[in-house]
């Protein structure tokens, strides 16, 4: 077995979950109360201008919920390195621009847990279990009236796009929310409210060294 293939010490917990379900703040939260390192995935996003990003046909904008837009794979290698090296550097994106404004680097720290978080971060589970690399998959959820207010609020406030085209998206993620909460437990995610993740996150750090 060589040095790629041995056990890693370090494990992730994946938190996906609609947009604005709340993955990034119960991922502070967790950083907060464990020092666990958090991986925004959604930094993995497509620049403006890759081929392969698809636009979206109505508003002539990258669309941002197609899961083409995002690269998977550099994904889950950063998570690779990071639970395997101890460190990685991964890329900081912002979303008005489309485009990747810098990078920055992750450090465990010595931790036994990872917290990769982002609405495409189920995606994740299955390479992640067949590296022998993932702790846990939780689908983040809440009451999708909530859930949209909340996101329109955020990307209001980070004038992430046009306001009619943020209020046009959120009107059709919450239809979406049933079906998007779904498709993430077919792939391997367990649902559940922010406050049960926190309960469940006390057994995370002794169980990743089993």
């Amino acid at each position: 077995m060589t040095a790629a293939d041995s056990p890693s010490p370090t494990r992730v917990v994946v938190l996906c979950g609609p947009s604005g379900a709340g993955k990034s703040r119960l991922a502070r939260r967790l950083h907060d109360t464990h020092g666990w390192p958090v991986v925004q995935l959604d930094d993995f996003y497509r620049e403006l201008g890759d081929p392969d990003l698809p636009m979206s046909p109505l508003e002539g904008l990258p669309d941002w919920d197609d899961v083409r837009s995002w690269c998977l794979t550099d994904a889950v290698d950063a998570l690779t390195t990071l639970c395997r090296e101890g460190s990685v550097e991964v890329p900081v994106y912002d979303i008005s621009t489309s485009r990747v404004s810098g990078r920055h680097r992750v450090i465990t720290g010595g931790h036994p847990i990872v917290i990769a978080e982002g609405i495409f971060a189920a995606h994740t589970i299955a390479p992640l279990r067949d590296r022998g690399l993932l702790g846990a998959a939780w689908c983040v959820r809440g009451r999708p009236w909530k859930t949209f207010a909340r996101r329109l609020a955020r990307d209001l406030a980070e004038r992430r796009k046009p306001p009619l085209t943020l209020v046009r998206r959120g009107l059709a993620l919450r239809r979406a929310e049933p079906g998007i909460v779904g498709a993430q437990q077919a792939l391997g995610a367990e649902p559940m409210t922010a406050r049960e993740a926190e309960e469940l996150s006390r057994d995370l750090p002794s169980a990743s060294h089993a």
